[in-house]
C-alpha cells in the first residue's frame, strides 16, 4: 500500500491521541506509529523530535485551535481585555471538552501538581505570550523597573489562574460543565477588579462559590 503523502501536523496529532485513547499507552516507537497510520516516518520528524515533543504539540494545538476561532470573530477585536480573555477561557476549555477523554489520560499522571508537568510547557510559552498581548493595564507603579516585574507578575499569576481551571475542570461533575463557566466568569472577574482595586464585591462573591464547592459539597 502506498505511503499517504500529504500528512499535516494536525493529522499526526490526531493519530497520537487515537492511539493513546485505544491502547491506554504511547506507540512503542516512531516507527511503529508510522507504520500503523501509513505514512513515511520522516514525516513525524518533520513537526516533532520525539513523542514528548508531540504530548507537548497536543496542547499548542488546542491553544492555537482557540486563538483562530476568536480571530474569525469580528466582535473579538473589539472587546476590551477582560472580555477578549473571558472569550478565550470559553472557547479553549470547549475545545478541551471535545477532547476531554484525552486531556484526562494525559494530565492524569501528576494532576495533583499540573504546574509541574513538562506537557504542558509549550502552552505555557504560548499563553503567557497572548496575556502579553493584552497589554492588561493595572495601577501605574511609575517605575520601569517595578513595571516589569508587574508584567512578569501578570503573566505567572495568569497561568496559575488557568492551571486552577483546568483543575476544576477536570473534577467538575456538573453537567455541561456549568460550574466550570461559572468559575471562569467570577475567577476572571475577581482577578480584573483586584489588579484595578476595583468594588470588593467581586471579590467576596468569588470567595463565596469557592467555599460552596469546596465544603458544602463534600
Amino acid at each position: 500500500m502506498a505511503k499517504k503523502k500529504t500528512i499535516t501536523k494536525i493529522d499526526i496529532i490526531s493519530f497520537f491521541m487515537d492511539f493513546v485513547l485505544e491502547h491506554n499507552e504511547n506507540p512503542k516507537s516512531v516507527y511503529a506509529f508510522s507504520k500503523t497510520n501509513n505514512f513515511e516516518e520522516s514525516k513525524f520528524y518533520e513537526y516533532f523530535s520525539s513523542f514528548e515533543a508531540l504530548k507537548k504539540g497536543v496542547f499548542e494545538a488546542f491553544f492555537s485551535h482557540s486563538i483562530d476561532l476568536l480571530d474569525k470573530n469580528q466582535d473579538y477585536a473589539n472587546f476590551d481585555n477582560r472580555n477578549k480573555l473571558l472569550s478565550f477561557y470559553y472557547t479553549f476549555f470547549e475545545i478541551l471538552t471535545a477532547n476531554r477523554s484525552y486531556v484526562i489520560y494525559a494530565l492524569n499522571q501528576n494532576k495533583k501538581n499540573l504546574k509541574s508537568l513538562k506537557t504542558l510547557t509549550g502552552l505555557r510559552h504560548h499563553f503567557s505570550k497572548y496575556i502579553s498581548s493584552l497589554n492588561i493595564e493595572t495601577l501605574d507603579l511609575k517605575n520601569d523597573k517595578l513595571g516589569k516585574i508587574k508584567d512578569k507578575t501578570i503573566e505567572e499569576t495568569s497561568w496559575i489562574q488557568l492551571l486552577l481551571t483546568l483543575n476544576f475542570w477536570i473534577n467538575d461533575t456538573s453537567s455541561s460543565f456549568e460550574k466550570t463557566d461559572i468559575f471562569i466568569e467570577k475567577s476572571i472577574n475577581t482577578s480584573f477588579d483586584v489588579m484595578h482595586v476595583a468594588p470588593l464585591k467581586s471579590v467576596i462573591d468569588f470567595g463565596k462559590f469557592m467555599f460552596k464547592e469546596k465544603f458544602q459539597n463534600h
